[in-house]
């Protein structure tokens, strides 16, 4: 978690390099903030080398003449003078063999948190905090994992100590730029003023051009014999930090305060300012009544939001809480997440692109990620079926273009010979509850309904769907009244052993439940053949969930059914186009690359968004058959698809998806993959085994609970349906029933947030129904967190 308290200035300090003087001007700062009479702590993490010649040991040394108010400490302490990974492998030979334990970057950050939160409740009035890292900014921490990424978690402002050396200013500006793409704050630079190179005159010139404070300060003596080194380095620091409190020094610790005072302000008037500026999505402004409504994230890790929370700061003195506090990403951030926010791969794939292309016209041209991307998406999600890629910038654009890539096809592929009025009259086959954008078009091929605008004009007919949950424990499948008749009335279809029976498709053709559907779904589209006010075109399915619909888990079947009916020849002479919307679904959000292969049939066109980029920026895609991009190639430029938009193809989103194509292979062969899978095992045949990262007992115990009418998990997503007389969008049942789960749950339990502090979580609903969703890659341990808290917050609710 991030640290930010009122009383307490944190400061990371790294070094341009090994060897910049990153102690020695740490040692300064100290020094300089003691003499303010600020209560001084300071932290190397982790030493390696002799102990009379530790960092700490320097700082307590040269502390000055109110070392009385600084306090040293070091985490982790190693005797060889190496860099700190070699070091751990260097103990253990030493020991003869006997392997040393390695601290895991989530246990070497934690102790680092946990150190500073006890600094914060010991500190006296207004203090100040420096950690120092080792080495350069990209040296290995014991893990090996780069002192970068391993401190990310923390997201403490940074001090940056430039190189004065022959070479420094590359070093310093690499640094700095190192930082930067990973998100850290730099609050200034300090470095040696070397008067033969003079790296300092270029970087303060270069820097302020960039906003960034330099300050460079008088170089140490030269290192001589111990006594005498000792004497002239005291002297070296009473002169740099003067008894008079002035000098570059103490402006520098000046500018660092202000930064301090500066970012809180900043952060405490967001909300007024947000609320004076902002018109938010999906959200009722009638219904944020006050500032405290309003979620102030000041950065984000992995799974989790740092949310500013000015009520901390009103703590008691002797138990601060931080400013800023952890709360996980229960949504995914709107289903985008895939493998955790701010991952350092995807962040240098955006800056690589930025940097080689920014953006470049598409038509008529090409560019590496695009390509890549195209000829792996064919390979992936397309394969066997898909022969075309068009690139757009979001998942309702990418359905407005396969709408009309599908429209175009059954008018050509029909040899209908029909009127502008009589195409406006085309219509699509789909299932109540769909949802495929905010504009008009995709709007259109939807039923009236909460997301719906005053130009709504609903073209088509949408089915009631059955549905997949799990009810007391059981597998059920669920059935509409309209279907209900077709089985003696009964509302519910039970018998399912387990959930990838219900799954395997293939194996359910030819049951008498298949054979109703068939039945209901031929009847009821010849009748609709015959209307002549509405032509179907079209099937549009989300195929396995309807996500905004209210997370409903349709039967598989049903929507297998339905694929084979508007392709059977007998009923449609030209077969439906068929559109699969995996905006939400696809690239493993359900824990499968695609919904084809489990329902056996593949689409005509298929539309992929959210996990493309893995949470970065915004772009989709939509695949086509070639007998669909067929249909729009010819000599006449007019009968081309004549769709588009400036950012087309944009080459950051391209590659960024490239790179989260490639963590995401990986993760599919992971030990956290296989483990939630191999718990899932026992669920059927393997052939068509669903899984899912949250627990089978876990689901099947909260299905049983009073207040739950149903619940359900698939891959990443758990959706748990409360009880509720009101129930739909407009209902705020289970947003009141949750509303504890924002707040950190701080008795003692154990935490899974970065630096082990308790979280709160924020999560999203659809009116009666909460859903909850992981990463691709959200350690066991944060899912088994967030299980017990819904555990113990829904198992002591009562259905009223």
């Amino acid at each position: 978690m991030s640290h930010l308290y009122k009383h307490l200035r944190i400061h990371q300090v790294f070094g341009a390099n090994t060897d910049v003087g990153k102690t020695i001007i740490t040692t300064a700062l100290v020094r300089a903030s003691a003499l303010n009479n600020n209560h001084v702590f300071y932290l190397k993490p982790v030493s390696t080398g002799a102990p009379q010649d530790a960092d700490d040991e320097h700082i307590k040394r040269h502390a000055g003449p109110q070392k009385h108010l600084v306090d040293t400490h070091c985490l982790f302490r190693y005797g060889d003078p190496v860099s700190p990974h070699l070091a751990v492998k260097m103990a253990s030979e030493a020991q003869g063999g006997l392997k040393v334990s390695v601290p895991s970057d989530e246990t070497f950050v934690g102790s680092v948190a946990e150190h500073i939160r006890k600094r914060a409740r010991i500190a006296s009035g207004p203090g100040h905090m420096y950690v120092e890292t080792a080495g350069g900014v990209h040296s290995p921490t014991l893990s090996g994992t780069t002192q970068l990424d391993t401190y990310r978690p923390l997201f403490l402002p940074t001090i940056l100590i430039g190189d004065s050396r022959l070479g420094g200013i590359s070093s310093t500006i690499s640094s700095f730029e190192s930082l930067l793409l990973r998100g850290y704050i730099i609050d200034a630079i300090l470095l040696f003023r070397d008067e033969y190179y003079r790296n300092f005159e270029y970087l303060t010139q270069y820097f302020a051009e960039r906003g960034t404070h330099v300050t460079a300060l008088d170089p140490p003596p030269p290192r001589l014999d111990s006594a005498e080194n000792i004497a002239n380095t005291e002297k070296y620091y009473s002169d740099l930090v003067p008894d008079t409190l002035k000098g570059d020094i103490f402006t520098a610790l000046e500018h660092l305060d202000k930064c301090h005072a500066r970012r809180i302000e900043e952060l405490d008037s967001m909300p007024r300012r947000t609320l004076d500026a902002i018109w938010w999505p999906f959200v009722q402004h009638g219904l944020v009544k006050n500032e405290k409504d309003v979620s102030v994230i000041d950065s984000a890790w992995s799974d989790f939001f740092s949310i500013y929370d000015a009520s901390s700061g009103q703590t008691s003195p002797s138990q601060p809480k931080s400013l800023l506090q952890p709360q996980l990403d229960g949504s995914a951030s709107w289903w985008t997440q895939a493998v955790g926010h701010a991952h350092p791969t995807l962040a240098l794939a955006a800056a690589n692109a930025a940097g080689r292309y920014g953006h470049v016209m598409f038509p008529q041209a090409t560019h590496l990620p695009a390509l890549q991307l195209a000829e792996r998406l064919l390979q992936g999600p397309g394969k066997g079926w898909a022969s075309r890629v068009f690139f757009s910038d979001n998942g309702s654009t990418g359905m407005e273009v396969a709408l009309k890539m599908a429209l175009r096809s059954f008018i050509v592929s029909s040899g209908l010979e029909l009127s502008s009025a009589e195409k406006k009259t085309l219509g699509v086959v789909g299932l109540r509850g769909s949802y495929h954008g905010d504009t008009i078009g995709t709007m259109d091929a939807c039923e009236e309904g909460v997301y719906t605008c005053e130009w709504h004009e609903a073209k088509g007919y949408w089915f009631e769907s059955p549905t997949v949950s799990i009810r007391q424990g059981r597998v059920a499948v669920s059935l509409p009244p309209a279907l209900s008749s077709l089985t003696s009335d009964q509302r519910t279809v039970e018998g399912f052993e387990t959930l990838s029976h219900v799954y395997d498709v293939e194996q359910r053709l030819e049951s008498p439940l298949a054979k109703h559907y068939r039945q209901y779904l031929d009847k009821h589209l010849r009748t609709l053949q015959t209307d002549d006010a509405r032509k179907l075109a079209a099937l549009v399915l989300e195929p396995i969930v309807m996500g905004a619909g209210g997370m409903i888990f349709v039967d598989p079947l049903f929507q297998r059914i339905m694929v084979d009916v508007v392709r059977d020849p007998t009923l449609f002479p030209t077969p439906l186009p068929v559109i699969f919307d995996e905006v939400f679904v696809g690239l493993y959000r359900l824990g499968f690359e695609s919904a084809g292969p489990l329902l056996g049939v593949n689409p005509d066109i298929s539309v992929n968004a959210k996990i493309l980029t893995g949470g970065v920026l915004p772009m989709a895609v939509t695949l086509a058959s070639d007998r669909i991009f067929s249909v729009f190639k010819s000599e006449s430029k007019v009968d081309a698809l004549l769709h588009g938009h400036s950012y087309t193809a944009h080459a950051v989103g391209c590659q960024v998806a490239n790179a989260t194509l490639d963590l995401v292979g990986k993760l599919a062969e992971s030990d956290l993959w296989v483990g939630a899978v191999r718990k899932w095992a026992h669920e059927g045949p393997s052939t068509t085994r669903v899984w899912s990262f949250w627990d089978p007992e876990f689901i099947t115990s909260i299905s049983c609970l009073d207040i739950v009418d149903e619940a359900m998990a698939l891959g990443t997503v758990l959706a748990i349906k409360f009880k509720d007389d009101d129930a739909g969008y407009a209902s705020h049942s289970a947003q009141t029933l949750l509303q504890s789960l924002r707040l950190p749950l701080d008795d003692g339990s154990t935490s899974a947030a970065p630096g082990g502090a308790p979280f709160g979580v924020h999560y999203r609903t659809l009116g009666n129904v909460a859903y909850f969703m992981s990463s691709l890659n959200t350690p066991r341990a944060t899912i088994e967190a967030l299980e017990d808290r819904l555990w113990r917050l829904v198992s002591g609710l009562r259905h009223s």
